[in-house]
């Protein structure tokens, strides 16, 4: 027996094949919206409130000297993911510096898949803000870490928790409302 389609059904039918593509576009228009109006740079971790990844890497200044994570344990830092082909890293450079001679917490640097005889002349010659600053020539390190490029800013606490990240360069502004805020908070001081 065949169905019999009414003018009624029919148009039902048309009405959904008109609502279903138009409802699904609706709700892509909503997430893609939603999508432009984000920072890019306030990319959200995975890190944020766990434990910083593992790492054993030589330093930048001593090759035959390695460095690894349970070396900070017991009190805050600031790594910076800086390399010295990277121009916002020069840009935000002179920030380090003077934050360096200004405060207590130190920063360490991860020096990203750069050569030691290029970035080495380039902290002498824009100043050293770093206690240290680790050699990730391969970049593997920083694939633990989730650094999409360089720079990137983060801080661990005495436990070693990844408290913040900021993708791409700091910025004054970022550094003196986020950044030493946070530090204040967590160094207790």
């Amino acid at each position: 027996m065949s169905e019999v389609t009414t003018p009624a059904g029919a148009a039902r039918s048309r009405v959904w094949l008109f609502l279903v593509p138009l409802a699904s576009f609706a709700v892509l228009a909503v997430f893609l919206g939603r999508g432009l109006s984000l920072n890019p740079r306030e990319v959200p971790s995975p890190l944020i409130g766990k434990p910083a990844p593992g790492f054993t890497l030589p330093r930048l200044d001593d090759a035959a000297a390695s460095v690894k994570r349970e070396d900070f344990l017991g009190r805050v830092w600031v790594l910076n993911v800086w390399a010295s082909w990277c121009g916002p890293c020069r840009e935000e450079h002179p920030l380090w510096v003077d934050f360096a001679r200004r405060s207590k917490v130190p920063i360490v640097g991860l020096n990203y898949k750069d050569q030691r005889a290029h970035a080495q002349p380039w902290l002498r010659q824009l100043g050293d803000p770093y206690l240290m600053s680790l050699h990730d020539g391969d970049g593997k390190v920083a694939i633990d870490w989730g650094v999409y490029g360089v720079p990137e800013t983060f801080v661990i606490d005495r436990q070693g928790i990844v408290r913040f990240k900021q993708v791409g360069p700091v910025t004054a502004e970022l550094l003196r409302t986020k950044i030493e805020p946070l530090l204040k908070a967590i160094d207790g001081g």
